[in-house]
């Protein structure tokens, strides 16, 4: 599932891209926004893969937004002005679509996004290490990847459980976090963090391993199920 944004100061255009989103199953529209300002917050609040950036939009472009962020995530630009295409490119958009966007031209753009995506996981997941060295107890331990269950955050540590022992480090959750390869971990809870492989059921809100219960937050569930239903054997 690729977790999408679209931020355009036009009303019509928000609605049409949300109806071209909601047409396709690997698409789904986290946030809308009317500006750079809502498009930043949203940034924030949301995991999101892939924003349709609107170009002319009042105080701040897209294109003066799209250059200040850190970590932008995918960018397809969704405008009436062709003259800006080279700018465009030049940034590493993913695509520049000319309104009125068809339908046929809106499809054609966001496979060759989930193209990018299916790769660059798949490159991902194949050149991590499969391990890490902690500093636990006084002592350097090696950790292999494969052995985690889970982390959980714990005021300035973090305590890593894996299928032997438990380890608590002295480091904060989004160190840990970013440590982890994405494509075989999911954050479930502001606290927790768990290995994929581990998951044995999910049940409600709860995510069930081998020994242990975890609570999956209201404002995770969505990106938990997405990142299950990729996996899920579905009857034709």
């Amino acid at each position: 599932m690729i977790n999408c944004l679209i931020v355009d100061d036009e009303p019509i255009a928000r609605q049409g891209m949300l109806e071209y989103i909601d047409q396709i199953e690997f698409l789904h529209a986290m946030a809308v926004c009317k500006n750079a300002i809502e498009a930043s917050t949203a940034l924030q609040s949301h995991h999101i893969d892939l924003v349709f950036l609107d170009i002319q939009m009042p105080k701040i472009t897209g294109i003066d937004f799209l250059k200040n962020l850190n970590n932008p995530p995918l960018v397809i630009f969704t405008t009436a002005f062709p003259e800006y295409a080279i700018e465009g490119y030049e940034l590493n958009v993913m695509d520049y679509l000319l309104k009125p966007i068809s339908f046929e031209r809106f499809f054609k753009a966001v496979l060759k996004v989930q193209a990018y995506l299916s790769l660059r996981l798949r490159h991902e997941v194949t050149q991590v290490e499969n391990y890490f060295f902690i500093k636990s107890n006084q002592k350097i331990e090696k950790v292999l990847i494969a052995d985690i269950l889970y982390v959980e955050a714990l005021s300035n540590y973090v305590i890593l459980y894996t299928k032997n022992k438990k380890h608590i480090v002295y480091m904060s959750f989004k160190g840990m976090e970013s440590q982890l390869p994405d494509g075989l971990f999911i954050k479930i809870h502001k606290s927790y963090i768990v290995a994929v492989n581990a998951i044995q059921t999910i049940d409600n809100n709860e995510v069930i391993l081998a020994d242990h219960i975890l609570p999956i937050s209201k404002s995770y569930r969505a990106q938990v199920m997405q990142r299950i239903e990729r996996n899920l054997f579905k009857r034709l």
